[in-house]
């Protein structure tokens, strides 16, 4: 298989739009179309440090995190105490994970209607100027 060194795409780095504090740079890079090419690149971008010590900024990470760590602890202490080591693990750790899921979830749906609200309101402002310039250019009050 050859490739031509002008076809593949090499990530361009916007240094404009990026935040002052963040030091990862924000790729532009068009899908390719060949799954493996694509998954090769995506790989290559990971970075498992930096991906950890930016956790808290992901939007819902820290609650559903402390939330799955914590009920998972729970239930493992529970079930360790009645069932035995190994099925008490396991229980612990399908309850991280379906709790930690969960409340994810739930949060990301939350933001995404706060989103979606603001985005109407956004959208319904200048209707709202309008109709005050029509109710002070008309002062008698008649519509």
């Amino acid at each position: 298989m050859t490739t031509d060194p002008g076809d593949e795409t090499q990530p361009q780095v916007a240094s404009s739009s990026q935040p002052s504090g963040s030091r990862r740079p924000i790729y532009r890079v068009e899908t390719t179309g060949h799954f493996w090419q694509d998954a090769r690149e995506a790989f290559k971008r990971i970075s498992i440090a930096d991906d950890f010590q930016r956790l808290g900024e992901i939007p819902c990470a820290r609650n559903s995190l402390m939330s799955g760590i914590a009920s998972g602890v729970g239930v493992g202490v529970i079930r360790i105490m009645s069932a035995g080591f190994l099925v008490g693990s396991h229980w612990a750790v399908g309850t991280f994970m379906l709790v930690s899921l969960g409340t994810w979830t739930v949060c990301q749906r939350n933001i995404e209607v706060e989103r979606r609200k603001l985005q109407k309101v956004v959208e319904d402002m200048p209707k709202r100027f309008i109709k005050q310039k029509d109710v002070a250019a008309d002062p008698s009050g008649a519509s």
